[in-house]
């Protein structure tokens, strides 16, 4: 009941990844991204301790698919998990179970991987990754969008989808952005492209109030002088 595109930037070292599904809160549960060290997304029957450890394999020094080798040779319940992961090479592996959902496929490219199950068609994840690819040299945030666009015009989940979100992460120890939609009655990806449209042009200053606010611009917000 879920789609999703895991990428990273060659250019920044950026790493995010952007899911979408007919049930609520998707991204709290799939989307899991460290800066670097690469994105998992854990979904299907979703047991997210999976894209922690994932993680955690990766940033100990293992590759995307030595990573999900050790999790699918001891996670419990794993015929029920889909998993795509991606490292900090850009190297991506992607794992079904066999109790997946419905018509189900990954699909990997150049720095990017997709995966999504109770799909429409099979098709899916590959158009993801074709545009990805296509968009090589726009922001990451921007790309993903563009992905999870596509996998919505392939067909994109057999049923409606009525969550999405993108996790962004890069240089510092938070999310850069983690953008939500929990329930959306009509078009979750196109709110989650609105709300990343707003986002992105504040990213940056947002990172600075952090790290040292007194170089960080004005608010912008009443009272603020």
């Amino acid at each position: 009941m879920t789609f999703s595109v895991s990428g990273r930037c060659a250019r920044t070292g950026m790493f995010g990844i952007a899911v979408s599904s007919s049930s609520p809160c998707v991204a709290a549960r799939c989307a899991h991204a460290r800066a670097g060290v690469g994105a998992v997304a854990t979904q299907n029957i979703t047991d997210p301790t999976l894209g922690r450890r994932g993680l955690d394999l990766m940033q100990s020094g293992l590759s995307a698919a030595e990573a999900l080798e050790k999790i699918t040779a001891d996670a419990p319940h794993i015929a029920y998990r889909q998993l795509a992961l991606i490292d900090s090479r850009g190297q991506s592996a992607g794992y079904s179970g066999d109790k997946t959902l419905g018509l189900h496929a990954v699909a990997k490219g150049t720095d990017v991987i997709a995966a999504g199950n109770l799909l429409a068609v099979t098709a899916v994840p590959q158009a993801m990754v074709a545009a990805f690819e296509a968009s090589a040299a726009d922001d990451l945030g921007d790309r993903l969008i563009a992905a999870m666009q596509a996998g919505l015009d392939a067909g994109g989940e057999e049923g409606t989808v009525h969550s999405a979100g993108m996790l962004l992460v890069d240089k510092v120890e938070w999310p850069v952005a983690d953008l939500r939609l929990d329930w959306h009655e009509t078009d979750p990806i196109g709110s989650l492209a609105e709300l990343w449209h707003l986002w992105k042009p504040q990213m940056r200053d947002y990172i600075t109030r952090a790290l040292d606010p007194g170089t960080a611009p004005t608010y912008g917000v009443p009272g603020d002088l």
